[in-house]
């Protein structure tokens, strides 16, 4: 009866050091890990400072209440090095940053968010022409 029960013995040791020498694979293995989200671009700016177009802020048409502190409000469009557009203002402003732009630059200006507001019409010669007319009939030059 020994014998038998240290054969037994024997084959569960046997059996277990070979079963620990294989390996298996895990069936459910980490799942890797996501990678970082693109940040979403914002559609409202807050702070002075240029953003990129696209990258920081969305193109689109934004809106500002005009200068902080009753100083004068300055913006540009620019793709690349080139000046799209740009205005110093004491007044509220609608601007239109097109997908096209590289960059939006904003300099003491209450805050700009995405709007539906219509932007404003450019002034053509005629219009600056006119304008100035108009400034000059109602301040005559002085006699001398």
């Amino acid at each position: 009866m020994r014998s038998t029960w240290a054969a037994a013995a024997a084959a569960i040791v046997l059996v277990g050091a070979m079963s620990a020498g294989t390996a298996q694979a895990d069936p459910n293995p980490p799942d890797e890990p996501d990678p970082p989200a693109e940040p979403t671009p914002m559609t409202s700016i807050d702070a002075d400072g240029t953003y990129t177009v696209g990258t920081d802020i969305q193109p689109g048409r934004y809106g500002s209440a005009g200068p902080v502190d009753g100083g004068a409000c300055y913006w540009k469009r620019a793709n690349g090095t080139d000046i799209i557009d740009n205005a110093l203002t004491k007044k509220a402003q609608v601007v239109e940053i097109l997908p096209t732009d590289t960059t939006f630059t904003t300099n003491r200006c209450q805050p700009w968010q995405l709007t539906d507001a219509p932007a404003p019409a450019q002034a053509g010669a005629v219009d600056i022409l006119g304008q100035l007319g108009q400034i000059i009939l109602h301040n005559p030059a002085p006699p001398g």
